[in-house]
């Protein structure tokens, strides 16, 4: 009987042949079983010869850093935070301190509500101005300065709002640039019973000024800036209007480039000035002669101021620039200087057709009838105007009518800037009275 592999006995041959039966290999002996394994040294192949290196070259040693102290952390509790909240209400604190306190208010909810409270009371100490210089500026410190030692030579009282207003326009004109010096300007005036308006440069409206001041330098003795041009070339030649002697003056070369009309114009100003406070007191009085009238040499110093101030006002609203009134004292005077030429200007517009015939003529000296303007405001007062004789006297007791007027506006009407029937005047009594006192304070302009 043969089992699976073969016959139970081997010693017993099977049927069959030898090349029949099957061969089974022997079972492998393992590696390590033959011996030592070989070194891997021996058995690799050998190395090729190594190629000669380059020299390297030198490795220039690195600077020197010096160690850098560590900044010292300050220490910081909630009572040294408390006690900086006022110093750092008023940005006293270090920067340090300023992010250690601004820190802390985000988790100290006490501290927090108290930085409120210091903030605001700060506020409180300094109200916020805006970048324009307080036009006053220059008045104050001239009267502090003169006040610990007086001029040597002191400017009139009467030439002093044409110093200072000259002033502050050379100061508005001083950061203007080439292209400035060509905007456009509206000059308005009150002509006859309508208004008028022109269209000049800021160059031409400073040598406007420029050539109507030269009036007033020619009394003064000083040399006319028109003095090479035509009918004015000759020390003899007669007074010219304003009017006349700005369109000369705009029908010459002006100079270039524009912005050097501002070097003449202050020159002149200022020699103006200084004459004035040499002569002293007794040319007050001189008259300066414009042609179809004339003015006291005080009076003419106070128009001047007058004018320089409203033709800045245009200056400044074509550039788009604030531009503050004078000084109380000194607007007081020029408004004192157009209610004093009222009179004789309302009489001048009677002869011509433009207002109403005399009511009523005082007699054996008597006043006529008397309109009562009062001007409100910085500079203001009360004026008696007389409505029947530019010589009359003017008392309460004979007042048929009543205008109240800002400072403001009063003296923008009578610059012709704004027409009798829009001025925004508190008005009592005689309607007519009213209408032509108005109409003669806007026919005191001119161009």
């Amino acid at each position: 009987m043969s089992g699976p592999f073969g016959p139970d006995r081997p010693d017993e041959p099977e049927s069959g042949s030898a090349e029949e039966r099957p061969r089974i290999p022997p079972p492998r002996a393992a590696a390590e079983d033959r011996g030592p394994l070989p070194d891997p040294e021996s058995v690799m192949p050998p190395a090729p010869p190594s190629l000669p290196q380059p020299t390297p070259l030198p490795v220039p040693p690195e600077p020197e850093v010096p160690a850098q102290k560590a900044t010292p952390v300050i220490p910081f509790d909630h009572k040294i935070l408390k006690s900086l909240l006022g110093a750092w209400a008023l940005s006293a604190c270090s920067v340090e301190e300023a992010a250690a306190v601004e820190a802390h208010l985000t988790d100290c909810a006490m501290c927090a509500d108290e930085a409120v409270r210091l903030r605001d009371a700060v506020g409180l100490l300094h109200k916020e101005d805006n970048l324009d210089l307080d036009p006053m500026l220059r008045t104050r410190t001239l009267a502090g300065c003169l006040g610990r030692r007086p001029a040597r030579i002191p400017v009139p009282e009467w030439a002093a709002p044409y110093d200072a207003e000259t002033a502050r326009l050379d100061a508005l004109l001083n950061d203007m640039g080439e292209s400035e010096w060509r905007t456009p300007v509206r000059l308005r005036w009150y002509e006859g019973s309508r208004g008028a308006e022109r269209e000049a440069t800021v160059a031409a409206v400073l040598a406007h000024l420029m050539a109507v001041d030269g009036a007033v330098a020619v009394a003064l003795g000083l040399a006319d800036p028109l003095s090479g041009l035509g009918e004015f070339a000759g020390p003899g030649s007669p007074p010219a209007s304003p009017t006349s002697r700005t369109e000369a003056y705009w029908r010459s070369e002006m100079p270039e480039p524009p912005g050097s009309v501002r070097d003449l114009w202050r020159d002149q100003a200022r020699a103006m000035v200084r004459t004035v406070g040499f002569a002293g007191g007794p040319a007050a009085e001189q008259q300066v002669p414009y042609g179809e009238f004339g003015l006291p040499l005080r009076d003419s110093f106070l128009d001047r101021a007058f004018e320089c101030w409203m033709h800045a006002w245009d200056i400044a609203e074509a550039v788009d620039y604030p531009y503050e009134p004078p000084a109380a004292a000194h607007l007081h005077l020029m408004i004192d200087l157009a209610v004093r030429l009222l009179p004789e200007t309302l009489a001048g517009r009677r002869r011509v057709g433009l207002a109403g015939p005399v009511h009523r003529l005082g007699a054996a000296g008597k006043p006529g009838r008397t309109l009562h303007l009062e001007v409100e405001g910085k500079g203001g007062g009360h004026w008696f105007i007389p409505l029947d004789s530019p010589g009359a006297a003017a008392t309460p007791e004979e007042e048929v009518a009543r205008v109240a007027l800002d400072a403001t506006e009063f003296c923008q009407l009578a610059a012709g800037h704004i027409l009798p029937e829009d001025a925004a005047a508190g008005q009592d009594g005689d309607r007519e009275a009213i209408r032509e006192v108005l109409s003669a304070a806007a026919a005191l302009s001119r161009l």
